[in-house]
């Protein structure tokens, strides 16, 4: 626990938890039911409650939608499968955001799959009652045209509205809790520098914090009000005085906890430590604790889902996550920048907690996520050691400047000045005599060179007291060397002595073996070369 603690007290610039990407469903809990479709088409006037009065309604919601289109002058574009519709629109937001342009800036429509209400005449009794014929309800899988309304708001950023004109009308929308937090900000003249969902920097991230935390479900449900009174609807105004509206459920939410880092590479090495470490996260035991739910893998109703550590690069980070049911919890290094912990909530009864978007589930789910997000993190560093200092490499191999403003000349690693350089800071001989400007002349000369000369040493000693290998004695042109150059200097030695050396003799005849080796390693990696030069000279790569 204590790397973790002090990688984040420590190298941590800004640290924010806060509700990142949100899902809600809109039902209408009146067409949820075959009599309560019945009911819906005999309050609007049919005497028969027949198929038609949905396509009716159906027709008129898509003239609607038609001449919404066309009052506002917006683009309608019909999104190709497996096209990203995020890439499609984000050119319209961004010039909505940029001109503080409050409304909808695009309408895509994209055939998807749906259950529906189909009308049938029933089988069993095909005339009815009085000869009229009697109508029955399924509901069915449809493939039909679907139509997102991306808006951009003043309150919420980028967010749509994806609608399907088929009852029972179900809606999907997505918005962002970061996006919402921002704009909260702004209002309040708090200055921030944005990362991708979420934050580089903050003037007072007290108030930013503070900011997250208001985020609730009423907050949410005044956003979906807003718009769903100025989209097109599939109701009438006689539908509001029979109860026919739309109600709100949380389909997915995502709680994350950033970590912003003064010295991303150190973060992003601790973090790739762990990653190797903590393959056993998925195992069901250690899904129990992170997720604190129950898990039973035997009896009657064993709990679903695949346990497994999933480690993730596809691109240049790597992700891992672990699933409980239809949740899941991940971490990643976002943007070379910030150690992000990811809790993602698909389905609340997970947790036994309830799906409709009310305060009190709201509050729960959050108190989840960033439970989960803590747990989660303490795993990670579970028996971890202090996190390594990347920079360190970078001070001693790359110029650099000291305490006191003065330049430090780059002891890099390879050139063969600097290797026997530190080849002869690592002499044991210097804890006892020290070094003098006489010293290391006769060992460079040695290691290095013939023609080696005094001013040469005097630079060297110069950059090696500058990089803190060396200390001089006081009242004497003697230098003795410090805890740090001697471990710097004998590791720089050994490795280039007994590894890249070797290694790179070896490669300049990759096609010999060492002597000694065994007749099917030598073998083996003939044949490795043969076929090698085969597949270069049949993609026209040879030399």
């Amino acid at each position: 626990m204590r790397s973790v603690s002090s990688l984040l007290a420590e190298r941590v610039t800004l640290r924010l938890s806060s509700v990142d990407r949100i899902f809600v469903a809109g039902y209408v809990p009146q067409l949820q039911t075959e009599g309560q479709v019945v009911r819906f088409l005999l309050n609007r006037g049919y005497r028969i409650p027949s198929p038609a009065g949905l396509g009716h309604n159906h027709e008129r919601v898509i003239a609607e939608i038609d001449a919404f289109v066309a009052d506002n002058d917006l683009p309608l574009v019909t999104f190709a499968k497996r096209q990203r519709k995020e890439d499609v629109a984000r050119p319209f937001l961004a010039g909505a955001k940029a001109e503080d342009r409050e409304g909808v800036v695009l309408v895509g429509k994209a055939q998807e799959r749906v259950m529906g209400w189909r009308g049938f005449k029933d089988g069993k009794d095909p005339r009815g009652q009085n000869g009229h014929p009697h109508f029955v309800y399924r509901r069915q899988a449809l493939f039909v045209n679907h139509y997102y309304f991306y808006v951009w708001d003043r309150d919420w950023g980028p967010a749509f509205f994806k609608f399907c004109p088929y009852a029972p009308y179900p809606m999907w929308v997505w918005c962002n809790g970061h996006e919402w937090a921002k704009a909260q900000l702004g209002r309040a003249g708090v200055g921030f520098e944005a990362l991708d969902n979420g934050f580089r920097s903050v003037e007072d991230p007290d108030a930013a914090q503070a900011v997250c935390d208001r985020l609730g479900a009423d907050h949410l449900r005044r956003f979906l009000t807003k718009w769903i009174r100025l989209l097109p609807s599939p109701f009438i105004e006689d539908d509001a005085e029979t109860g026919c509206r739309y109600d709100w459920s949380v389909r997915q939410v995502e709680l994350s906890d950033t970590a912003v880092f003064d010295r991303p590479a150190s973060g992003r090495a601790w973090f790739e430590a762990a990653i190797r470490d903590h393959l056993d996260l998925g195992r069901p035991e250690r899904v129990s604790l992170i997720f604190d739910r129950l898990i039973r893998r035997r009896g009657k109703r064993p709990t679903p889902g695949r346990f497994a550590t999933e480690v993730i690069t596809p691109d240049v980070d790597p992700h891992i996550q672990i699933r409980y049911r239809a949740s899941k919890v991940k971490a990643y290094f976002k943007e070379q920048r910030a150690l992000r912990v990811e809790t993602t909530i698909n389905d609340p009864y997970d947790f036994g907690i309830g799906r409709r978007l009310t305060p009190e589930n709201w509050q729960a789910l959050c108190a989840r996520g960033n439970d989960v997000n803590a747990r989660f993190l303490a795993a990670l560093g579970e028996g971890q050691p202090e996190p390594p200092d990347a920079t360190t490499l970078s001070e001693v191999v790359l110029p650099s400047q000291t305490a006191d403003g003065l330049r430090a000349p780059g002891m890099r690693f390879g050139d063969p000045r600097v290797m026997a350089l530190l080849a002869s800071v690592a002499a044991c001989g210097h804890a006892f005599d020290g070094i003098t400007n006489a010293a290391l002349r006769t060992r460079m000369t040695g290691l290095w060179q013939p023609a080696y000369s005094s001013a040469q040493a005097t630079y060297d000693l110069g950059r090696l007291r500058r990089n803190g290998m060396l200390a001089r004695d006081p009242g004497a042109n003697r230098y003795h060397v410090t805890e740090h150059g001697r471990r710097i200097a004998t590791l720089f030695t050994r490795v280039g002595a007994r590894i890249v050396v070797p290694t790179l003799t070896q490669l300049q005849d990759p096609t010999r073996p060492p002597r000694g080796s065994p007749a099917r390693l030598v073998a083996a990696s003939r044949a490795y070369d043969q076929e090698l030069d085969k597949l270069l000279k049949r993609e026209n790569l040879a030399a």
